[in-house]
């Protein structure tokens, strides 16, 4: 029925704009119908245990959510939820009656101008990744604390999506050296998070658990007017979105480093410790990042036919293994290194610890602004002064 819908909406009369001509981009999840400059979004009538799109209600409460949540880190995107109505081969957009389905209007924008679009082509710039920083910044700072009474975000609710991955991935695998893999990278999984209790139950007491985007990589922002703009949360469901923010953080890190952007990988993540401050949390980035690995080597593993044979399994067991050694390198102990830059100002101490940060992985802290952070800007009446106000011995010591 939905087929014979979506094809029955191909109709450029249906809509109260000029059409350029129809394009439909199909997921396991949902249709997208380009119509030139618009885009129409119906979602499919499935059950996935981790979705449940099945009643029309549903349908229409997921609309409504995927049209609040987005439009947190959008602007004119995500426009409105528009009832279909009329009949599955005759249907109206936003007519009298009964509605027969929902659909979601946005803003159509140009698909070469996906950020893994312009990394594939080699566009892909520092200024791209900071503006992305920023706006995840301003996001979890922003973004409502769930209540500490809530289940998710305990320690154990963290852990139990961890723990699926290993019972889902290993029925999977036959080859000695991958199962040998993937034992140990449970026992490292198990033994971070015996470490980390004590921390994730400190980031669900201080309020580090927030309605967070879920799914932040590349192929989710695009370039809209010049500016970077992040799209398409987790609306469907709330274990993936009610996390902490290192869970978002972590996913966009791993997705760097997944297609080699190391470099960018290291300065996103101290651009965005700059913007918050939230250096408590760094211990929980690489839990993360392996998690949100093995998660894609599952579902490179699922998306494999029972009867897959030769080169297509041979294929997918290339992209499973990419990723759980991926997941792998996180639990490599790292090198510890302190490098001190000290100058008059403006001689470059900023861009050289960038630098620093991108070739070897470190984390920038600078005093100016951790100093802000602390006490705010400097008084107007001590302006140029540096033994006075927030430069005065005590806010010194405090800062450094």
């Amino acid at each position: 029925m939905s087929q014979t819908l979506i094809n029955a909406l191909q109709n450029p009369a249906l809509y109260p704009h000029p059409v350029d001509g129809f394009q439909l981009i199909e997921t396991h999840i949902s249709w997208v119908l380009l119509t030139g400059e618009y885009a129409y979004k119906v979602k499919k009538p499935m059950n996935f245990g981790f979705l449940d799109f099945t009643g029309l209600d549903q349908r229409q409460h997921f609309c409504n959510e995927e049209l609040r949540l987005n439009q947190r880190l959008t602007e004119g995107l995500y426009l409105e939820v528009l009832p279909i109505t009329g009949s599955v081969e005759a249907p109206q957009l936003g007519g009298d009656g009964a509605p027969i389905e929902y659909a979601l209007k946005m803003r159509q924008f140009p698909q070469g101008q996906m950020l893994s679009t312009l990394q594939a082509n080699g566009e892909l710039h520092t200024g791209h990744i900071d503006q992305m920083a920023r706006q995840i910044a301003e996001f979890h700072l922003q973004a409502p604390k769930v209540s500490p009474e809530h289940p998710l975000g305990t320690p154990e609710s963290v852990m139990a999506p961890v723990e699926q991955n290993f019972e889902q991935i290993r029925p999977f695998l036959t080859d000695k050296a991958d199962l040998q893999q993937l034992d140990n990278l449970q026992a490292w999984a198990r033994s971070s998070f015996e470490r980390l209790h004590g921390l994730l139950e400190t980031r669900k007491a201080n309020g580090f658990i927030r309605e967070c985007h879920g799914d932040i990589h590349l192929g989710n922002a695009t370039l809209i007017d010049g500016k970077v703009v992040i799209f398409d949360c987790i609306e469907f469901n709330e274990p993936f979105r009610l996390t902490d923010v290192y869970a978002d953080v972590g996913f966009l890190a791993m997705d760097l480093e997944d297609r080699g952007l190391k470099c960018l990988a290291r300065r996103f993540i101290s651009q965005y410790l700059e913007l918050t401050g939230d250096y408590a949390g760094l211990e929980l980035l690489n839990f993360y990042k392996a998690y949100r690995a093995l998660v894609r080597a599952k579902v490179a593993l699922f998306s494999l036919p029972a009867d897959a044979e030769g080169v297509q399994r041979a294929t997918t067991l290339r992209t499973y293994r990419n990723y759980a050694n991926l997941a792998e390198s996180y639990s490599a102990i790292p090198s510890r290194l302190l490098a001190i830059t000290h100058g008059v100002s403006a001689v470059g101490k900023s861009h050289v610890a960038m630098r620093l940060v991108e070739a070897l992985g470190a984390i920038r802290v600078r005093s100016d602004v951790e100093r802000k952070r602390l006490f705010g800007a400097q008084q107007q009446q001590d302006a140029g002064q540096l033994a006075t106000g927030v430069y005065d011995r005590d806010a010194s010591v405090a800062t450094y």
